[in-house]
């Protein structure tokens, strides 16, 4: 079991308040991942799960037990550091198996829990070597295999991918997601990389200065953002958005089109524009297009071979009016 309730849940550091009022429910078994931008509270919110923080007011259920005052050490939960922490003069073997001892099992018991976790995160190979001797990924596994082998009743997660580069965090993103499938314990997960929030998650809690701006799953806030803020950080490239005339045309004062909704075309459209960047990908091209209206311009994505370069002119225009999006003057989705 690894349900989690915060009901009116804040946090206050001296007389700033981080954490406004604030209530979520964690279903048993789900990938939660928090996702937004730096400072926006999800770390401290995930302290607060875990106990490393004291809540100001509010109260934090675990499987509908209160758990708001019980130290850290016994609500079941185990969390995996940005940073590893990992003993630099222990093994792979004695790193995982630290918290066994400190809980006092016997010697075979930690053998067993220790072998069946380093082959569930294929460290088996490694098993007697040292930290030093490892990859980034590897490391990452090895405080993986640490929590693991408490059995808890959920993992947290903090930033855990953001010291690896570009490719071991692929690689990373989808070893904890079969993870989660393999052990189907729930899993709070903090980022503030969206493409991890929506390739990893069942549902995505997205803040904004402590405050849950949205919840739903990767596609819902996809398709149907509640607002401003949520369109322009689910999605990349980001979101499109367009004031003035062509806005009130729609009866919006704001209107948003994702670059993979755009059309490009040499001879008409809707918005006639200047080609300023021509990024080519291969399988895409990435336009950044000069826009009246659009302060940082539009930005289209087109097939890999589409033949657009800088100072070319274009015409670009939606899909079609459901690729759309309506902002009323206070930024909500109309």
């Amino acid at each position: 079991m690894g349900r989690i309730t915060l009901s009116q849940v804040t946090k206050n550091f001296g007389t700033t308040n981080v954490i406004p009022p604030l209530d979520l429910e964690i279903d048993d078994g789900e990938f939660v991942v928090f996702v937004g931008p730096s400072g926006c509270g999800k770390s401290t919110l995930l302290r607060l799960i875990a106990g490393l923080e004291d809540v100001t007011s509010g109260n934090i259920a675990i499987n509908g037990n209160d758990a708001t005052n019980i130290p850290p050490a016994k609500r079941g939960l185990a969390m995996v550091f940005q940073s590893y922490a990992l003993y630099p003069h222990m093994s792979v073997r004695k790193n995982i198996a630290f918290p066994l001892k400190m809980a006092g099992l016997s010697q075979n018991e930690i053998d067993q829990k220790v072998n069946a976790a380093a082959e569930v995160l294929n460290l088996a190979d490694y098993i007697d070597r040292r930290p030093g001797q490892l990859s980034g990924g590897q490391r990452q596994r090895v405080a993986i295999g640490r929590a693991i082998v408490r059995e808890p009743d959920a993992f947290l997660f903090d930033e855990p991918l953001s010291n690896l580069d570009a490719a071991l965090r692929v690689n990373m993103r989808l070893e904890i997601s079969e993870l989660h499938q393999q052990l189907k314990t729930t899993m709070i997960y903090v980022t503030h990389d969206q493409v991890e929030a929506m390739t990893m998650a069942d549902k995505i809690v997205v803040l904004r200065a402590g405050n849950i701006e949205q919840v739903g799953s990767p596609i819902e806030l996809y398709k149907n953002p509640t607002n401003l803020f949520v369109a322009g950080f689910i999605g990349s490239p980001k979101m499109n958005f367009v004031t003035g005339e062509v806005a009130q045309k729609y009866n919006a004062h704001t209107i948003g089109v994702r670059p993979e909704h755009l059309v490009a075309s040499k001879t008409k459209g809707t918005w006639k524009g200047t080609v300023g960047v021509s990024e080519h990908l291969g399988s895409d091209t990435f336009l950044r297009v000069n826009v009246p209206g659009a302060e940082e311009g539009l930005v289209v994505r087109a097939a890999g071979d589409v033949q657009l370069y800088h100072g070319d002119t274009v015409y670009l225009s939606p899909e079609n009016k459901s690729r759309v999006y309506k902002f009323d003057q206070n930024g909500l989705a109309i």
